[in-house]
This record gives C-alpha cells, sequence and structure tokens, in this order.
C-alpha cells in the first residue's frame, strides 16, 4: 500500500505545533526554579558572591517606609514560621524554603513579590545583590 502524501493542512499543523513548543517549552521552564537556581541567578546579576550575614541584617534592619517596617515585620524574625500582615493580619506562610516547599520555585512570583516588599520596606527597589543576600540567608535555615 503506497503511503500518502501529508495535506498542506497537516503539514502547517505539524510545524505550528513545533513552533508553539519551541515558544512555550522555554516559558514554562523560566518560570519554574529552585531556591538554588535564583540564588545563582542574584549572584550572578551581582557580580559578587552573597552573604547570608549581609541579608539577615538586611531583613532585620527597619526601611524608610511609611510604616518603618522590616522584613521580619511580617515575616517574623524566624522565617520558618508562620508570619502575618502587620496591617491586615493576614497569615503569611514560611518564607524560608526549608519550611514551606513553596517558596522560591516561580522565577516570576519571585521578583513580583522582592518589588513589591521592597518598595514597601526600603521604598526603592532591591538589587541583585541584597536579593542574593537575603536568599543565602534564608537557605541556612534546615
Amino acid at each position: 500500500m503506497k503511503a500518502s502524501k501529508p495535506t498542506r493542512l497537516a503539514h502547517w499543523t505539524l510545524l505550528l505545533a513545533g513552533v508553539a513548543a519551541a515558544v512555550l517549552m522555554p516559558l514554562a521552564a523560566a518560570k519554574a526554579a529552585t531556591p538554588a537556581e535564583l540564588l545563582a541567578g542574584y549572584t550572578k546579576a551581582a557580580g559578587a558572591p552573597a552573604s547570608a550575614e549581609r541579608g539577615q541584617k538586611l531583613f532585620t534592619t527597619q526601611g524608610k517606609g511609611d510604616f518603618e517596617w522590616s522584613c521580619s515585620t511580617c515575616h517574623t524574625g524566624d522565617p520558618t514560621k508562620l508570619g502575618k500582615h502587620a496591617i491586615s493580619g493576614k497569615a503569611i506562610p514560611p518564607l524560608a524554603p526549608s519550611a514551606n516547599k513553596e517558596r522560591f520555585t516561580a522565577r516570576n512570583k519571585t521578583e513580583f513579590h522582592f518589588n513589591l516588599n521592597c518598595k514597601d520596606v526600603l521604598t526603592r527597589e532591591c538589587t541583585a545583590a541584597e536579593k542574593a543576600d537575603v536568599m543565602a540567608w534564608l537557605l541556612t535555615f534546615k
């Protein structure tokens, strides 16, 4: 039996499926991450090694925003514990990846929260070095 030639529609369908896979798979991979991968990315962007000591200091230092918060105001001084939003009282799951496996597993979500919280606490965006330092400190919790 003679194999039939693929129709033009089938050809275009296969081509589009290949293009979609080539575009969508990297996008999904860019969003998924591990805390160690995020730390490595921030460290590379900073151009210097991360410091857990600096990360802890940044996390607990009172910022200059309207409320003079620190990160620990809502996340507590022990990021393995449940936190509570200072205004709404809403519970905040632990920040340390060792206590919350969902933390720092999506690049876009991590960036969103760093940007939001840095602006609230520091009244500016955090630098890549500051993000690396905080991540390095959070990864010290076992």
